[in-house]
């Protein structure tokens, strides 16, 4: 590895005038920083940031902790993440916690020991007791999710309102039976959803049938809406709460040769590349991920890294507002052919 004393040598100057000049320290010219810059990038020397650190210089690095990177809501959140911080000279790096609580106190207790300027997570359900003592000790602000014992702030989405908003559109559609697919699991959010579909459900006094379970099993969403399709008294509607059940219960409409919307009218949940052009078009949740991203990544940056302000330690709740994209998944609702009969005789 080059180090300053390499540096150095080539240039017949003194390591610490080398160190200065890395630090862009004004008592040494300009001409001799930059000859120390060009060799320095000429060598391929790195920065020792722990070094820096004990120098007291502040780190750049921001933390985001997600619960699988593989899930596309999340890493649309990183980029706008990373592309927020790097405007203001901060660098975002990423970290995995599976959801497991075990996990998020594993990756706090490194980032902790390597003195990370801030961390924005996505925290698990049951965090630590050593992982809330540790987010105590440093800038960080919880995205998406909020748990209370983590304090201070959090920026989320209105869940609630997001799948009423949803629910309430098949309804004005004239629909009075409508299926909802959702997580079992003890979240926040989750429940947010679920009780803004029973909200607009009793504001119509319609009846709602519920499949509540395991979303990371594709196999279960895709049983879900079987059961659903299955009922004597069927749905004719049907509301998807996540992008994951969304997905998987799109695969498994296709395969059953469900036509949407003559026989089931369907709502998926957040806007994904090709959820436009399935079949006539997903009528769906669209998330606001990146305005709510860079409304995280900004305050951060310049309440707490920036300038440190004491008076952002108030808890408080940002929560962002989603918009439903109406497509052709979605139609009015349709008399049976025994009930037309009727009304005609």
């Amino acid at each position: 590895m080059v180090t300053t004393k390499d540096i150095a040598k080539q240039l017949n100057i003194a390591v610490s005038t080398v160190g200065r000049a890395l630090s862009d320290d004004s008592r040494i010219s300009v001409e001799t920083r930059q000859r120390v810059q060009e060799a320095a990038r000429n060598l391929g020397y790195v920065t020792n940031r722990a070094a820096r650190m004990l120098r007291g210089s502040k780190s750049n690095l921001v933390a985001l902790m997600v619960p699988d990177i593989r899930h596309s809501f999340y890493y649309k959140i990183a980029h706008a993440m990373a592309e927020c911080l790097e405007r203001e000279n901060f660098i975002l790096t990423l970290s995995e916690t599976g959801d497991r609580p075990e996990r998020e106190l594993q990756h706090l207790r490194e980032l902790a020991g390597s003195q990370i300027a801030g961390v924005i997570l996505i925290p698990t359900m049951r965090p630590h007791a050593e992982s809330v003592r540790l987010l105590k000790s440093m800038p960080h602000v919880q995205l998406i999710r909020r748990h209370p014992a983590l304090g201070g702030q959090s920026f989320g989405i209105d869940f609630a309102r997001a799948v009423e908003d949803a629910t309430r559109h098949l309804l004005q559609l004239g629909h009075r039976h409508i299926g909802y697919i959702g997580a079992h699991d003890q979240l926040f959010t989750s429940m947010d959803r679920l009780n803004g579909f029973r909200a607009a459900l009793q504001a119509f006094s319609a009846k709602g049938s519920e499949q509540i379970g395991e979303p990371s099993d594709p196999d279960w969403s895709a049983e879900a809406i079987r059961q659903l399709l299955r009922q004597r008294s069927r749905p004719t509607a049907v509301v998807l709460s996540s992008v994951r059940i969304t997905h998987d219960v799109l695969r498994a409409l296709r395969t059953l040769g469900t036509s949407v919307p003559d026989d089931l009218s369907v709502i998926g949940f957040g806007d994904e590349p090709g959820f436009e052009w399935w079949g006539p078009g997903l009528t769906t949740v669209d998330l606001p991920v990146a305005d709510l991203s860079t409304a995280c990544g900004l305050w951060l940056l310049h309440h707490r890294l920036k300038q440190d302000d004491s008076a952002s330690d108030a808890a408080f709740t940002n929560l962002s507002t989603s918009t439903l994209l109406v497509r052709g998944s979605t139609a009015e609702m349709r008399k049976s052919p025994a009930a037309a009969r009727k009304k005609t005789a």
